[in-house]
């Protein structure tokens, strides 16, 4: 049995194989959509790298940031035209432009995208969508009052071929009965940026200070949680945490060094949920346990682990010595997916096109960019305050 054969007895890649068909359309050359960065931190910059890259798909017309070095920095991202703004509202009035890019802080996430919304455009928001519970509960009725824009929320995991087949894994039953998560982001260092003046600290380093940020846990790992939302059809019920200012005691807020357990009871999983900013072996860990396998995920690319029974029905003698007709790694891994896959943003860029020339419902949108707010923001009650955190019904969606 070639890994060919195994990919197509789980009757998997056929589905996978159309969505990232979907993903990559491709669309009307004239057809552009005229657009606008709002915030041109690292973030920003690297969004707008990719739309110059689309230039079949979308023109920049603008790009606004309140500090002067950063509008000076994104000069090289985007075409020579494109006016530097200070104001994101000269931006919501300008008719011309038909959609906008929201990659600010995290505290200012809310009223921008409530005041683009309400200006007429259409929105690509960045995760985590927003600050707290009740700005997700408020943005979510906007958008839902306002159908004709698309409101896109920056997860990209959603429109990933490697992500999507694994979701097909999950939904097929192909892994058993899934009953742990573990999840981890690390990095070893201080995540301070360099401020070339003392004044705007709060506002280069906002990551550090509660007043604008969420921390480990919305700034990486509600991309994870997300995905665990959307692959299972599912949210959490309850939520503990833990934390602190372990490692870098130097004023930040935010801490250093996070672990959340969320409980899914209705599908009877656990999931581990952990970053640290003092270590970086582990980087990005994502493993999906189940009875007949895991898998083991990067950004890009991942492994399947068969257990001893299902390497048995796949024909797998003995996944170390090469005893089998599946290709496998010398750690007894079977690739899912023969190449690796583009950064998540192309992806998730080109569904964001496709939305607003089709008028289609992006995979990520108010709904689940609104549960995995509230997710995020139970997690940081649990690891903030030590007390546990329970979903209420009017958090559903």
């Amino acid at each position: 049995m070639h890994r060919r054969s195994f990919v197509k007895k789980t009757a998997l890649f056929s589905s996978a194989f159309l969505v990232g068909n979907h993903v990559l359309g491709h669309y009307n050359a004239d057809n552009v959509v005229n657009v606008a960065m709002i915030g041109c931190g690292d973030r920003g910059k690297g969004v707008l790298s990719v739309i110059k890259s689309m230039p079949s798909k979308y023109r920049i017309k603008a790009y606004c940031d309140l500090l002067d070095f950063r509008l000076k920095e994104t000069e090289k991202h985007v075409p020579a035209d494109a006016k530097a703004l200070k104001d994101y509202r000269q931006i919501l009035n300008d008719k011309s432009i038909d959609a906008v890019f929201i990659a600010t802080p995290l505290s200012e996430h809310f009223h921008i995208a409530k005041d683009a919304v309400l200006a007429g455009k259409h929105v690509y928001l960045e995760k985590t969508m927003t600050y707290n519970i009740n700005q997700a509960l408020e943005l979510k009725k906007i958008v839902l009052q306002n159908p004709k824009q698309v409101f896109q929320v920056g997860y990209q995991y959603r429109y990933s071929p490697l992500y999507f087949k694994v979701k097909d894994m999950i939904q097929s039953g192909y892994l058993g009965k899934v009953s742990q998560i573990d999840c981890r982001w690390d990095r070893n260092g201080n995540w301070r940026r360099a401020v070339p003046d003392a004044a705007l600290e709060r506002k280069i380093n906002w990551r550090m200070y509660k007043e604008y940020s969420g921390g480990l846990a919305a700034e990486l790992l509600s991309h994870q949680i997300d995905f665990i939302n959307w692959a299972f059809e599912t949210q959490p019920t309850d939520i503990m945490g833990t934390g602190g200012i372990d490692v870098f005691k130097d004023g930040r807020e935010t801490y250093d060094n996070i672990q959340a357990v969320l409980r899914y009871q209705e599908k009877g999983m656990i999931g581990n949920f952990g970053a640290t900013c003092g270590n970086a072996h582990d980087g990005y860990l994502f493993k999906i346990k189940g009875t007949k396998g895991s898998v083991s995920l990067l950004t890009n690319t991942g492994l399947f682990y068969p257990e001893e029974s299902t390497k048995k029905e796949l024909g797998i003698v003995d996944a170390v010595s090469g005893a089998t007709k599946i290709v496998v790694n010398r750690d007894g891994g079977i690739p899912i997916l023969d190449y690796a896959t583009q950064d998540g943003t192309n992806y998730a860029l080109d569904e964001f096109y496709q939305s607003i020339t089709t008028n289609k419902k992006p995979a990520s949108n108010i709904n689940t960019g609104t549960q995995a707010a509230i997710c995020v923001a139970m997690c940081n009650e649990a690891i903030y305050k030590g007390t546990k955190q329970v979903w209420k019904k009017e958090y559903d969606v």
